[in-house]
Protein backbone atom coordinates (compact mmCIF):
# COMPACT_ATOMS: atom_id res chain seq x y z
CA UNK A 1 0.00 0.00 0.00
CA UNK A 2 2.92 2.23 0.82
CA UNK A 3 4.50 1.51 -2.56
CA UNK A 4 1.31 2.30 -4.55
CA UNK A 5 1.05 5.82 -2.92
CA UNK A 6 4.35 6.68 -3.02
CA UNK A 7 4.19 5.81 -6.54
CA UNK A 8 1.03 7.77 -7.23
CA UNK A 9 2.76 10.97 -5.74
CA UNK A 10 5.20 10.46 -7.69
CA UNK A 11 2.93 10.39 -10.70
CA UNK A 12 1.34 13.78 -9.47
CA UNK A 13 4.35 15.57 -8.60
CA UNK A 14 5.41 14.87 -12.51
CA UNK A 15 2.45 16.10 -13.90
CA UNK A 16 2.21 19.11 -11.61
CA UNK A 17 5.70 20.07 -13.31
CA UNK A 18 3.89 20.32 -16.56
CA UNK A 19 0.89 21.82 -15.39
CA UNK A 20 1.18 25.19 -17.84
CA UNK A 21 1.25 22.70 -20.86
CA UNK A 22 -1.92 20.93 -19.38
CA UNK A 23 -3.69 24.43 -19.09
CA UNK A 24 -2.44 25.45 -22.17
CA UNK A 25 -3.98 22.45 -24.12
CA UNK A 26 -7.23 23.16 -21.93
CA UNK A 27 -7.88 26.26 -23.13
CA UNK A 28 -6.94 25.29 -26.88
CA UNK A 29 -9.56 21.99 -26.53
CA UNK A 30 -12.03 24.35 -24.59
CA UNK A 31 -11.85 27.24 -27.25
CA UNK A 32 -12.09 24.94 -30.26
CA UNK A 33 -14.66 22.62 -28.70
CA UNK A 34 -17.10 25.83 -28.08
CA UNK A 35 -16.65 27.25 -31.56
CA UNK A 36 -18.10 23.74 -33.22
CA UNK A 37 -20.56 23.12 -31.02
CA UNK A 38 -21.69 26.88 -31.94
CA UNK A 39 -20.77 25.99 -35.04
CA UNK A 40 -23.44 23.52 -34.88
CA UNK A 41 -26.77 24.89 -37.32
CA UNK A 42 -29.83 25.23 -35.95
CA UNK A 43 -32.65 22.56 -36.17
CA UNK A 44 -36.29 22.91 -35.92
CA UNK A 45 -38.63 20.27 -35.54
CA UNK A 46 -42.39 19.59 -37.22
CA UNK A 47 -44.69 17.52 -35.52
CA UNK A 48 -48.35 15.96 -36.38
CA UNK A 49 -50.23 14.03 -34.49
CA UNK A 50 -52.93 11.12 -36.46
CA UNK A 51 -55.75 9.42 -34.37
CA UNK A 52 -56.88 6.34 -35.91
CA UNK A 53 -60.37 5.02 -35.42
CA UNK A 54 -60.04 1.65 -35.95
CA UNK A 55 -63.73 0.68 -34.06
CA UNK A 56 -67.18 1.01 -36.22
CA UNK A 57 -70.47 0.18 -34.88
CA UNK A 58 -70.97 -2.39 -38.38
CA UNK A 59 -67.68 -4.50 -37.32
CA UNK A 60 -69.82 -6.08 -34.63
CA UNK A 61 -73.18 -6.18 -36.49
CA UNK A 62 -71.76 -7.92 -39.33
CA UNK A 63 -69.40 -10.54 -37.43
CA UNK A 64 -69.62 -14.19 -39.14
CA UNK A 65 -71.43 -12.60 -42.43
CA UNK A 66 -68.12 -10.83 -43.85
CA UNK A 67 -64.10 -11.57 -43.60
CA UNK A 68 -63.12 -8.73 -41.32
CA UNK A 69 -59.42 -8.22 -41.53
CA UNK A 70 -57.59 -7.14 -38.14
CA UNK A 71 -57.28 -3.11 -39.03
CA UNK A 72 -55.31 -2.36 -36.00
CA UNK A 73 -52.67 -4.98 -36.47
CA UNK A 74 -52.78 -3.41 -40.38
CA UNK A 75 -52.68 0.09 -39.12
CA UNK A 76 -49.63 -0.67 -36.76
CA UNK A 77 -47.52 -2.69 -39.45
CA UNK A 78 -48.64 0.51 -41.78
CA UNK A 79 -47.06 2.85 -39.65
CA UNK A 80 -43.98 0.94 -38.92
CA UNK A 81 -43.35 0.16 -42.62
CA UNK A 82 -44.10 3.68 -43.23
CA UNK A 83 -40.54 4.87 -43.75
CA UNK A 84 -39.56 2.97 -46.71
CA UNK A 85 -37.60 4.30 -49.59
CA UNK A 86 -40.43 4.44 -52.03
CA UNK A 87 -42.47 6.50 -49.48
CA UNK A 88 -39.36 8.91 -48.70
CA UNK A 89 -38.50 8.98 -52.26
CA UNK A 90 -42.24 10.36 -53.15
CA UNK A 91 -42.23 12.53 -49.84
CA UNK A 92 -39.36 13.91 -52.10
CA UNK A 93 -41.35 14.76 -54.55
CA UNK A 94 -44.13 16.01 -53.14
CA UNK A 95 -42.23 18.43 -50.27
CA UNK A 96 -40.20 19.41 -53.27
CA UNK A 97 -36.91 19.11 -51.89
CA UNK A 98 -35.09 17.93 -54.99
CA UNK A 99 -35.25 21.49 -56.77
CA UNK A 100 -31.29 21.77 -55.88
CA UNK A 101 -30.52 18.04 -55.88
CA UNK A 102 -28.18 17.77 -59.03
CA UNK A 103 -26.87 13.74 -59.00
CA UNK A 104 -28.35 10.46 -58.28
CA UNK A 105 -25.47 10.53 -55.28
CA UNK A 106 -27.06 13.54 -53.69
CA UNK A 107 -30.92 12.07 -53.88
CA UNK A 108 -29.41 8.57 -51.84
CA UNK A 109 -27.85 10.95 -49.84
CA UNK A 110 -30.88 12.95 -48.82
CA UNK A 111 -32.97 9.78 -48.93
CA UNK A 112 -30.91 8.62 -46.59
CA UNK A 113 -30.83 11.30 -44.13
CA UNK A 114 -34.36 11.40 -44.59
CA UNK A 115 -35.30 8.17 -43.55
CA UNK A 116 -32.90 8.32 -40.27
CA UNK A 117 -34.40 11.64 -38.81
CA UNK A 118 -38.51 10.85 -39.74
CA UNK A 119 -39.79 9.46 -37.01
CA UNK A 120 -43.10 7.75 -36.08
CA UNK A 121 -44.44 7.01 -32.28
CA UNK A 122 -47.22 5.60 -31.65
CA UNK A 123 -49.30 4.84 -28.20
CA UNK A 124 -51.13 1.41 -29.17
CA UNK A 125 -53.69 1.82 -26.42
CA UNK A 126 -55.35 4.98 -28.09
CA UNK A 127 -53.49 4.62 -31.51
CA UNK A 128 -52.47 7.70 -31.58
CA UNK A 129 -49.34 8.51 -33.69
CA UNK A 130 -47.14 11.66 -33.45
CA UNK A 131 -45.15 12.62 -37.00
CA UNK A 132 -41.95 14.49 -36.08
CA UNK A 133 -38.99 15.78 -38.63
CA UNK A 134 -36.01 18.03 -37.65
CA UNK A 135 -34.58 20.20 -40.09
CA UNK A 136 -32.88 23.53 -40.28
CA UNK A 137 -34.79 25.26 -42.63
CA UNK A 138 -38.57 25.60 -40.69
CA UNK A 139 -40.40 25.76 -43.53
CA UNK A 140 -38.86 21.96 -45.25
CA UNK A 141 -39.55 20.39 -42.11
CA UNK A 142 -43.08 21.39 -41.81
CA UNK A 143 -43.67 20.48 -45.57
CA UNK A 144 -41.91 16.69 -44.82
CA UNK A 145 -44.55 16.20 -41.90
CA UNK A 146 -47.50 17.17 -44.32
CA UNK A 147 -46.53 14.99 -47.10
CA UNK A 148 -45.92 11.83 -44.62
CA UNK A 149 -49.24 12.60 -43.30
CA UNK A 150 -50.99 12.52 -46.85
CA UNK A 151 -49.01 9.20 -47.24
CA UNK A 152 -49.93 7.65 -44.48
CA UNK A 153 -53.16 8.14 -45.07
CA UNK A 154 -53.22 7.63 -48.56
CA UNK A 155 -50.50 4.60 -48.28
CA UNK A 156 -53.86 2.42 -45.85
CA UNK A 157 -56.73 3.27 -48.46
CA UNK A 158 -54.45 2.19 -51.33
CA UNK A 159 -53.55 -1.00 -49.32
CA UNK A 160 -56.70 -1.79 -48.60
CA UNK A 161 -58.06 -1.53 -51.85
CA UNK A 162 -55.18 -3.48 -53.31
CA UNK A 163 -55.60 -6.55 -51.24
CA UNK A 164 -59.32 -6.55 -51.78
CA UNK A 165 -58.85 -6.50 -55.65
CA UNK A 166 -55.97 -8.84 -55.23
CA UNK A 167 -58.45 -11.12 -53.36
CA UNK A 168 -61.35 -11.07 -55.49
CA UNK A 169 -59.37 -11.65 -58.88
CA UNK A 170 -57.66 -14.72 -56.59
CA UNK A 171 -60.77 -15.68 -56.21
CA UNK A 172 -62.27 -15.13 -58.90
CA UNK A 173 -59.65 -17.12 -60.55
CA UNK A 174 -60.45 -20.28 -58.56
CA UNK A 175 -63.76 -20.26 -58.86
CA UNK A 176 -63.68 -20.34 -62.11
CA UNK A 177 -60.72 -23.03 -61.99
CA UNK A 178 -63.42 -25.20 -60.26
CA UNK A 179 -65.87 -24.25 -62.59
CA UNK A 180 -64.33 -26.64 -64.90
CA UNK A 181 -63.67 -28.93 -62.47
CA UNK A 182 -67.57 -28.97 -62.00
CA UNK A 183 -68.00 -29.27 -65.49
CA UNK A 184 -65.70 -32.35 -66.28
CA UNK A 185 -66.79 -34.17 -62.88
CA UNK A 186 -70.53 -34.21 -64.37
CA UNK A 187 -69.77 -35.21 -67.92
CA UNK A 188 -68.25 -38.57 -66.26
CA UNK A 189 -70.88 -38.91 -63.87
CA UNK A 190 -73.09 -38.58 -66.65
CA UNK A 191 -70.90 -40.90 -69.06
CA UNK A 192 -70.72 -43.48 -65.92
CA UNK A 193 -74.39 -43.62 -65.58
CA UNK A 194 -75.08 -44.20 -69.68
CA UNK A 195 -72.41 -46.68 -69.39
CA UNK A 196 -74.17 -49.07 -66.40
CA UNK A 197 -77.50 -47.82 -66.53
CA UNK A 198 -78.72 -51.41 -66.39
CA UNK A 199 -76.28 -52.13 -62.73
CA UNK A 200 -77.83 -49.02 -61.19
CA UNK A 201 -79.83 -49.47 -58.05
CA UNK A 202 -83.18 -47.87 -57.59
CA UNK A 203 -84.68 -45.96 -54.80
CA UNK A 204 -81.67 -46.90 -52.80
CA UNK A 205 -81.32 -50.00 -53.33
CA UNK A 206 -78.12 -51.90 -54.11
CA UNK A 207 -77.72 -54.67 -56.57
CA UNK A 208 -77.65 -57.38 -54.06
CA UNK A 209 -81.39 -56.47 -52.75
CA UNK A 210 -82.70 -56.16 -56.64
CA UNK A 211 -81.39 -59.23 -57.53
CA UNK A 212 -82.93 -60.93 -53.94
CA UNK A 213 -85.96 -59.03 -54.95
CA UNK A 214 -85.81 -60.44 -58.50
CA UNK A 215 -85.52 -64.05 -57.41
CA UNK A 216 -88.61 -63.45 -54.79
CA UNK A 217 -90.61 -61.87 -57.67
CA UNK A 218 -89.40 -65.24 -59.86
CA UNK A 219 -90.66 -67.73 -57.43
CA UNK A 220 -93.74 -66.02 -56.33
CA UNK A 221 -94.46 -66.36 -60.72
CA UNK A 222 -93.56 -69.49 -60.92
CA UNK A 223 -95.93 -70.39 -57.90
CA UNK A 224 -98.79 -68.48 -59.34
CA UNK A 225 -97.86 -70.21 -63.06
CA UNK A 226 -97.88 -73.75 -61.26
CA UNK A 227 -101.50 -72.53 -59.78
CA UNK A 228 -102.74 -71.62 -63.07
CA UNK A 229 -101.60 -75.00 -64.92
CA UNK A 230 -103.21 -76.85 -62.62
CA UNK A 231 -106.43 -75.11 -62.80
CA UNK A 232 -106.22 -75.36 -67.01
CA UNK A 233 -105.39 -79.21 -66.13
CA UNK A 234 -108.56 -79.83 -63.97
CA UNK A 235 -110.86 -77.73 -66.70
CA UNK A 236 -109.89 -79.80 -69.26
CA UNK A 237 -110.47 -83.42 -67.32
CA UNK A 238 -113.86 -81.63 -67.24
CA UNK A 239 -114.31 -81.47 -70.88
CA UNK A 240 -112.38 -84.67 -72.17
CA UNK A 241 -113.07 -86.92 -69.06
CA UNK A 242 -116.23 -88.24 -70.61
CA UNK A 243 -118.58 -86.63 -67.68
CA UNK A 244 -122.14 -86.15 -69.34
CA UNK A 245 -123.17 -82.59 -69.16
CA UNK A 246 -126.28 -82.08 -67.02
CA UNK A 247 -129.56 -80.48 -68.55
CA UNK A 248 -130.91 -77.09 -66.88
CA UNK A 249 -132.61 -77.56 -63.82
CA UNK A 250 -135.81 -76.36 -62.78
CA UNK A 251 -136.24 -72.89 -62.22
CA UNK A 252 -136.63 -72.56 -58.69
CA UNK A 253 -134.71 -70.47 -56.42
CA UNK A 254 -131.74 -73.53 -56.01
CA UNK A 255 -131.57 -74.16 -59.68
CA UNK A 256 -131.20 -70.33 -60.38
CA UNK A 257 -128.22 -69.79 -57.69
CA UNK A 258 -126.90 -73.19 -59.86
CA UNK A 259 -126.97 -72.03 -62.90
CA UNK A 260 -124.48 -68.70 -64.28
CA UNK A 261 -125.44 -66.24 -67.23
CA UNK A 262 -122.40 -63.99 -66.91
CA UNK A 263 -124.39 -60.72 -68.47
CA UNK A 264 -127.24 -60.91 -66.10
CA UNK A 265 -125.21 -62.52 -62.93
CA UNK A 266 -122.16 -59.42 -63.43
CA UNK A 267 -125.39 -56.91 -63.11
CA UNK A 268 -126.79 -58.35 -60.54
CA UNK A 269 -123.47 -58.73 -58.13
CA UNK A 270 -122.61 -54.76 -59.13
CA UNK A 271 -126.23 -54.11 -57.65
CA UNK A 272 -125.97 -56.07 -54.68
CA UNK A 273 -122.69 -54.73 -53.68
CA UNK A 274 -124.12 -51.08 -54.52
CA UNK A 275 -127.29 -52.47 -52.28
CA UNK A 276 -124.82 -53.58 -49.27
CA UNK A 277 -123.22 -50.33 -49.14
CA UNK A 278 -126.03 -48.32 -49.53
CA UNK A 279 -127.60 -50.49 -46.36
CA UNK A 280 -124.42 -49.37 -44.29
CA UNK A 281 -125.64 -45.55 -44.17
CA UNK A 282 -129.39 -45.89 -45.16
CA UNK A 283 -132.53 -47.52 -44.21
CA UNK A 284 -134.67 -50.01 -45.41
CA UNK A 285 -137.40 -47.81 -46.62
CA UNK A 286 -134.89 -45.43 -48.02
CA UNK A 287 -135.82 -44.66 -51.89
CA UNK A 288 -132.52 -45.33 -53.30
CA UNK A 289 -132.33 -49.29 -51.42
CA UNK A 290 -135.87 -49.86 -52.17
CA UNK A 291 -134.80 -49.04 -56.10
CA UNK A 292 -132.12 -51.02 -56.03
CA UNK A 293 -133.96 -53.89 -54.69
CA UNK A 294 -136.63 -53.52 -56.96
CA UNK A 295 -133.85 -53.68 -59.97
CA UNK A 296 -132.34 -57.15 -58.41
CA UNK A 297 -135.44 -58.21 -58.11
CA UNK A 298 -136.22 -57.46 -61.85
CA UNK A 299 -132.90 -58.81 -62.91
CA UNK A 300 -133.51 -62.44 -61.11
CA UNK A 301 -137.31 -62.73 -62.84
CA UNK A 302 -134.94 -61.94 -65.92
CA UNK A 303 -132.87 -64.72 -65.67
CA UNK A 304 -135.52 -67.20 -64.38
CA UNK A 305 -137.13 -66.29 -67.64
CA UNK A 306 -133.79 -66.96 -69.30
CA UNK A 307 -133.33 -70.35 -67.86
CA UNK A 308 -136.93 -71.00 -68.65
CA UNK A 309 -136.49 -70.71 -72.36
CA UNK A 310 -133.13 -72.45 -72.51
CA UNK A 311 -134.72 -75.65 -70.91
CA UNK A 312 -137.64 -75.50 -72.89
CA UNK A 313 -135.15 -75.43 -76.49
CA UNK A 314 -133.73 -78.25 -74.88
CA UNK A 315 -136.66 -80.47 -74.21
CA UNK A 316 -138.06 -79.80 -78.03
CA UNK A 317 -134.18 -81.33 -78.98
CA UNK A 318 -132.60 -83.38 -77.19
CA UNK A 319 -129.38 -83.71 -79.36
CA UNK A 320 -128.48 -79.71 -78.91
CA UNK A 321 -127.89 -80.10 -74.96
CA UNK A 322 -124.41 -80.92 -74.90
CA UNK A 323 -123.65 -77.95 -77.29
CA UNK A 324 -125.54 -75.55 -75.85
CA UNK A 325 -125.26 -76.44 -71.76
CA UNK A 326 -124.48 -72.98 -70.26
CA UNK A 327 -122.35 -75.39 -67.28
CA UNK A 328 -119.91 -76.64 -70.63
CA UNK A 329 -119.78 -73.07 -72.34
CA UNK A 330 -119.02 -71.75 -68.99
CA UNK A 331 -116.30 -74.10 -68.82
CA UNK A 332 -114.80 -73.83 -71.88
CA UNK A 333 -114.67 -70.10 -71.26
CA UNK A 334 -112.91 -70.99 -67.87
CA UNK A 335 -110.58 -72.75 -69.61
CA UNK A 336 -109.79 -70.50 -72.09
CA UNK A 337 -109.01 -68.13 -69.85
CA UNK A 338 -106.82 -69.94 -67.82
CA UNK A 339 -104.66 -70.73 -70.66
CA UNK A 340 -104.00 -67.08 -71.62
CA UNK A 341 -103.04 -66.54 -68.20
CA UNK A 342 -100.76 -69.90 -68.16
CA UNK A 343 -99.46 -68.00 -70.94
CA UNK A 344 -99.03 -64.77 -69.42
CA UNK A 345 -97.66 -66.13 -66.61
CA UNK A 346 -95.18 -68.52 -68.57
CA UNK A 347 -93.70 -64.80 -70.17
CA UNK A 348 -93.41 -63.34 -66.61
CA UNK A 349 -91.52 -66.14 -65.40
CA UNK A 350 -89.01 -66.36 -68.80
CA UNK A 351 -88.40 -62.26 -67.82
CA UNK A 352 -87.82 -62.78 -64.46
CA UNK A 353 -85.47 -65.79 -64.64
CA UNK A 354 -83.45 -63.97 -67.57
CA UNK A 355 -83.37 -60.90 -65.64
CA UNK A 356 -82.06 -63.00 -62.57
CA UNK A 357 -79.23 -64.53 -64.76
CA UNK A 358 -78.18 -61.49 -66.05
CA UNK A 359 -77.96 -60.00 -62.60
CA UNK A 360 -76.12 -63.04 -61.22
CA UNK A 361 -73.91 -62.54 -64.04
CA UNK A 362 -72.93 -59.06 -63.19
CA UNK A 363 -72.11 -59.69 -58.96
CA UNK A 364 -68.40 -59.74 -60.05
CA UNK A 365 -68.45 -56.20 -61.97
CA UNK A 366 -70.77 -54.87 -58.96
CA UNK A 367 -68.03 -53.93 -56.46
CA UNK A 368 -65.67 -52.29 -59.06
CA UNK A 369 -68.94 -50.19 -60.79
CA UNK A 370 -70.00 -49.19 -57.03
CA UNK A 371 -66.49 -48.50 -56.02
CA UNK A 372 -65.81 -46.06 -59.57
CA UNK A 373 -69.12 -44.76 -58.68
CA UNK A 374 -68.02 -43.52 -55.47
CA UNK A 375 -64.82 -42.60 -56.08
CA UNK A 376 -66.52 -40.22 -58.91
CA UNK A 377 -69.20 -39.38 -56.33
CA UNK A 378 -66.20 -38.32 -53.73
CA UNK A 379 -64.62 -36.22 -56.02
CA UNK A 380 -67.57 -34.27 -57.77
CA UNK A 381 -68.46 -33.43 -53.70
CA UNK A 382 -65.13 -32.58 -53.21
CA UNK A 383 -64.62 -30.10 -56.22
CA UNK A 384 -68.46 -28.77 -55.64
CA UNK A 385 -67.95 -28.23 -51.60
CA UNK A 386 -64.37 -26.23 -52.26
CA UNK A 387 -66.81 -24.17 -55.03
CA UNK A 388 -69.15 -23.33 -52.42
CA UNK A 389 -67.37 -22.28 -50.37
CA UNK A 390 -65.22 -20.12 -52.62
CA UNK A 391 -67.99 -18.57 -54.03
CA UNK A 392 -69.60 -17.57 -50.33
CA UNK A 393 -65.98 -16.42 -49.38
CA UNK A 394 -65.66 -13.68 -52.68
CA UNK A 395 -69.29 -12.48 -51.40
CA UNK A 396 -68.34 -12.72 -47.69
CA UNK A 397 -64.76 -10.63 -49.15
CA UNK A 398 -67.05 -7.85 -51.38
CA UNK A 399 -69.63 -7.06 -48.37
CA UNK A 400 -66.53 -6.47 -46.56
CA UNK A 401 -64.98 -4.22 -49.07
CA UNK A 402 -68.11 -2.32 -49.69
CA UNK A 403 -68.36 -1.92 -45.28
CA UNK A 404 -64.90 -1.17 -45.11
CA UNK A 405 -65.52 1.36 -47.89
CA UNK A 406 -68.93 3.03 -45.92
CA UNK A 407 -66.94 2.34 -42.68
CA UNK A 408 -63.21 2.26 -42.54
CA UNK A 409 -60.66 3.17 -41.10
CA UNK A 410 -61.18 7.08 -39.75
CA UNK A 411 -57.88 9.05 -39.91
CA UNK A 412 -58.40 12.11 -37.93
CA UNK A 413 -55.53 14.70 -37.77
CA UNK A 414 -55.50 15.99 -34.14
CA UNK A 415 -52.59 18.59 -34.12
CA UNK A 416 -51.87 19.77 -38.02
CA UNK A 417 -48.14 19.83 -39.04
CA UNK A 418 -46.66 22.88 -37.16
CA UNK A 419 -42.73 24.25 -36.07
CA UNK A 420 -41.50 25.04 -32.80
CA UNK A 421 -40.81 28.74 -32.87
CA UNK A 422 -37.28 28.15 -31.46
CA UNK A 423 -34.38 25.63 -32.27
CA UNK A 424 -34.72 22.23 -30.64
CA UNK A 425 -31.24 21.19 -31.72
CA UNK A 426 -28.52 21.43 -30.62
CA UNK A 427 -29.00 21.60 -26.63
CA UNK A 428 -26.15 24.08 -25.96
CA UNK A 429 -27.10 24.59 -22.93
CA UNK A 430 -25.90 21.02 -22.37
CA UNK A 431 -22.89 20.79 -24.49
CA UNK A 432 -20.99 23.61 -23.46
CA UNK A 433 -20.40 22.11 -19.79
CA UNK A 434 -19.35 18.93 -21.60
CA UNK A 435 -17.23 21.38 -23.81
CA UNK A 436 -15.58 22.27 -20.09
CA UNK A 437 -15.29 18.66 -19.29
CA UNK A 438 -13.37 17.84 -22.62
CA UNK A 439 -11.08 20.71 -22.22
CA UNK A 440 -10.17 19.71 -18.65
CA UNK A 441 -9.87 15.73 -19.27
CA UNK A 442 -7.52 16.74 -22.24
CA UNK A 443 -5.69 18.86 -19.86
CA UNK A 444 -5.03 16.24 -17.60
CA UNK A 445 -4.14 13.69 -19.76
CA UNK A 446 -1.52 15.95 -21.42
CA UNK A 447 0.17 16.06 -18.67
CA UNK A 448 -0.10 13.04 -17.47
CA UNK A 449 0.93 12.03 -21.04
CA UNK A 450 4.11 13.71 -20.79
CA UNK A 451 5.02 13.38 -17.11
CA UNK A 452 5.26 9.67 -18.71
CA UNK A 453 7.30 10.28 -21.39
CA UNK A 454 9.83 12.45 -19.91
CA UNK A 455 9.85 11.41 -16.16
CA UNK A 456 11.32 13.06 -13.19
CA UNK A 457 12.71 11.92 -9.79
CA UNK A 458 12.12 13.50 -6.77
CA UNK A 459 13.95 11.09 -4.59
CA UNK A 460 17.05 8.72 -4.44
CA UNK A 461 14.88 5.50 -4.24
CA UNK A 462 12.86 6.18 -7.62
CA UNK A 463 16.16 7.30 -9.30
CA UNK A 464 18.39 3.87 -8.37
CA UNK A 465 15.07 1.75 -9.00
CA UNK A 466 15.45 3.13 -12.39
CA UNK A 467 18.67 3.22 -13.24
CA UNK A 468 19.78 -0.15 -11.47
CA UNK A 469 23.05 1.88 -10.43
CA UNK A 470 24.88 2.51 -7.09
CA UNK A 471 23.70 6.17 -5.57
CA UNK A 472 26.76 7.69 -4.10
CA UNK A 473 24.67 10.80 -2.28
CA UNK A 474 22.07 13.62 -3.03
CA UNK A 475 22.50 17.03 -2.84
CA UNK A 476 19.81 19.04 -1.67
CA UNK A 477 18.43 22.62 -2.58
CA UNK A 478 18.24 25.25 -0.56
CA UNK A 479 14.85 27.35 -0.95
CA UNK A 480 15.37 31.19 -0.34
CA UNK A 481 12.37 34.02 0.00
CA UNK A 482 13.19 35.29 -3.50
CA UNK A 483 12.65 31.90 -4.96
CA UNK A 484 9.08 30.87 -2.48
CA UNK A 485 8.13 34.39 -4.01
CA UNK A 486 8.35 32.74 -7.29
CA UNK A 487 6.72 29.92 -6.94
CA UNK A 488 3.64 31.78 -5.44
CA UNK A 489 3.12 34.13 -8.41
CA UNK A 490 3.30 31.01 -10.41
CA UNK A 491 0.65 29.24 -8.48
CA UNK A 492 -1.29 32.64 -8.26
CA UNK A 493 -0.98 32.83 -12.50
CA UNK A 494 -1.68 28.84 -12.58
CA UNK A 495 -4.99 29.59 -10.58
CA UNK A 496 -6.04 32.77 -12.39
CA UNK A 497 -5.63 30.59 -15.88
CA UNK A 498 -7.54 28.02 -14.76
CA UNK A 499 -10.34 30.13 -12.73
CA UNK A 500 -10.74 32.56 -16.21
CA UNK A 501 -11.16 28.64 -18.11
CA UNK A 502 -14.16 28.44 -15.37
CA UNK A 503 -15.54 31.71 -16.02
CA UNK A 504 -15.20 32.43 -18.98
CA UNK A 505 -17.69 28.65 -19.52
CA UNK A 506 -19.76 30.54 -16.93
CA UNK A 507 -20.21 33.73 -18.44
CA UNK A 508 -21.40 32.15 -21.89
CA UNK A 509 -23.55 29.51 -20.00
CA UNK A 510 -25.25 32.65 -18.43
CA UNK A 511 -25.25 34.60 -21.94
CA UNK A 512 -26.47 31.61 -23.72
CA UNK A 513 -29.64 31.23 -21.16
CA UNK A 514 -30.68 35.04 -21.27
CA UNK A 515 -30.88 34.62 -24.93
CA UNK A 516 -33.09 31.35 -24.80
CA UNK A 517 -35.12 33.39 -22.52
CA UNK A 518 -35.77 36.13 -23.93
CA UNK A 519 -36.40 34.40 -27.28
CA UNK A 520 -38.40 31.97 -25.55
Amino acid sequence: MDELLRQALTILRGMWKRRWLGIIVAWVVGLASVAAVLAIPDKYEASARIFVDTQSILRPLMSGLVTQPNVDQQVMMLSRTLITRPNVEKLIRMADLDLKIQSKADRDALAEMLMASLKIQNTTRDNIYTITYRDTQPDHAKRVVQSLVSIFVESNLGDARKDSESARKFLDEQIKAYEKKLEEAEARLKEFKLRNMAAQGSEGKDHFARMSEAGTLLEQSRLELREAEQSRDSLKRQLLGGEEPSLLPDASQEAIAGVSIPEIDSRIDTLQRNLDAMLQRFTDKHPDVVSTRRLIKELEDKKREEIAARRKAAASNPTSTTTINPVQQQLKISLSETEARVAALQTRVAEYQARYERMKGQVTLVPQIEAEYAQLNRDYDINKKNYEQLVQRRESASMGSEMDSTAGVDFRLIDPPRVSPKPVAPNRTLLLPLTLLLALGAGVAVTFAASQIRPVFFDSRSLREACGLPLLGTVSLLVDDARKRRERKDLLRFAAACGSLVAVYATGLLALFLLSVRTA
